[in-house]
């Protein structure tokens, strides 16, 4: 069987056949459909400026012959369902997804599931009005998923909505890894303690890791390397995360592009009571300010790199802070471990630059950890080796898809509740 005919087939509109992924922002609809058979990627598309006359349509669609078409369309968009049933309309229109029978289920990116939701979760009142008392713990993202989950299941009746959430991944971490030193009353009454996040990512590379190297995940001990705008790092002991970076919210952790990470808690009381601040603006200053931006100026990887090639001290600063930071936390999670066997760099950093993957494994050779520089240049959009030979640790490289593992995660629970009827 070709795979013209492989695609067409993908394309053809059979029932149940495809699963549409929505993350939803404050201003933004970014989607996926995905063909349930092949995993492959029907389309991609990104809804923004709504609540604005502006409003835009940005779609790529996959063609008989395996090449993406990119459409723009222009239409005002008053609100997220407005924006959503334009989503949904381009798509029939575009014989995307022709018929709502087509999908088997519709899977929602939710940022914050706390303690509730160690699992994705079929929607339904209870579950929304669950995500609803999360707010507090992710007031700029949880609100905006719920409008994605309640759009949806606005326009389709009868087809099943799955929140996936990006810290249930983490929920294995053992209260010693979780709990802040804090009086214990604030983790009971107010849930603070640290939750993780990009989980979907780091159990995506996780699993592919795995089934590259050719071993069951029961049997490794993994630390996964997220890196990109935003950035974590986990430690995953047979399939089951154990630390991670990340906390509470995303401000904790490794240097971020426009977040500070770790940092001294005492800090934002001193810029209080110096620059006589709000906690609002620095709050806004350690999450939108700081990180890449706040030391260079600049938060893009790529464009710190070229300046830094050019003799841009700060720049080149804010590079070595990055990879500092990054090893810091691979020899501590290898002390949490005791065993390490492979480590993977992932996200738009992780995959792309060389340099930083060189740069973060420099000097880690007594951990076992050393990376082959013909290898690491020669990566290559696709899961690869990179260490030298003979070293105890896999260093691999693999891209991320947490769409996928959105879509994956949505249609397990589906077809679980289908066999089990619970």
């Amino acid at each position: 069987m070709s795979e013209r005919h492989d695609i067409e087939e993908s394309l053809s509109g059979e029932k149940g056949t495809k699963v549409g992924v929505i993350n939803c922002g404050s201003s933004s609809i970014k989607y996926e459909v995905f063909d349930r058979k092949k995993r492959t990627k029907l389309a991609t598309g990104l809804v923004e400026r709504i609540g604005s006359a502006e409003g835009r349509m940005r779609q790529s669609r996959l063609q008989a012959d395996g090449t993406f078409v990119e459409q723009v369309h222009m239409k005002p968009l008053a609100d997220h369902h407005e924006a959503f049933n334009f989503m949904v309309d381009m798509n029939r229109e575009n014989r995307i997804i022709r018929d709502d029978a087509e999908l088997f289920c519709v899977g929602h990116r939710v940022v914050h599931g706390g303690e509730l939701f160690r699992e994705p979760a079929i929607v339904d009142d209870e579950v929304v009005a669950a995500i609803e008392r999360l707010i507090p713990l992710a007031p700029l993202h949880n609100p905006s998923n719920l409008l994605g989950i309640e759009a949806a299941r606005m326009r389709f009746h009868g087809i099943p909505q799955v929140a996936v959430f990006d810290t249930a991944f983490h929920q294995t971490l053992p209260p010693a890894a979780y709990r802040y030193a804090l009086p214990h009353e604030l983790y009971e009454k107010y849930q603070v303690r640290r939750y993780g996040f990009h989980g979907a990512s780091h159990a995506f590379v996780a699993r592919e890791a795995a089934q590259f190297l050719g071993h069951p995940m029961e049997e490794l001990n993994l630390i996964t390397l997220h890196l990109g705008n935003g950035a974590s790092v986990a430690a995953i002991r047979a399939g089951e995360c154990i630390d991670t970076s990340m906390g509470m919210t995303p401000l904790e952790g490794l240097v971020m592009g426009t977040r500070s990470g770790d940092l001294d808690p005492a800090i934002p009381f001193y810029l209080i009571r110096q620059l006589a601040l709000t906690p609002e603006k620095v709050e806004n200053l350690l999450n939108k300010e700081s990180g890449l931006k706040g030391v260079c100026g600049f938060s893009d990887m790529r464009e710190i790199q070229q300046r830094a090639s050019e003799g841009d001290e700060r720049a080149a600063l804010a590079f070595d802070m990055f990879c500092y930071r990054v090893r810091k936390y691979i020899g501590a999670y290898c002390a949490v471990l005791g065993r390490l066997d492979a480590m993977i760099f992932t996200g738009g950093i992780g995959e792309n630059s060389a340099a930083v993957r060189s740069a973060v494994c420099a000097g880690l050779r007594n951990l076992g950890i050393s990376v082959d520089a013909r290898k690491n240049g020669a990566v290559a959009g696709k899961a690869a080796e990179i260490q030298e030979e003979e070293t105890a640790v896999r260093v691999l490289v693999v891209p991320t898809n947490e769409e996928l593992e959105i879509a994956l995660q949505a249609e397990a629970v589906i077809e679980k509740r289908m066999k089990t009827g619970q």
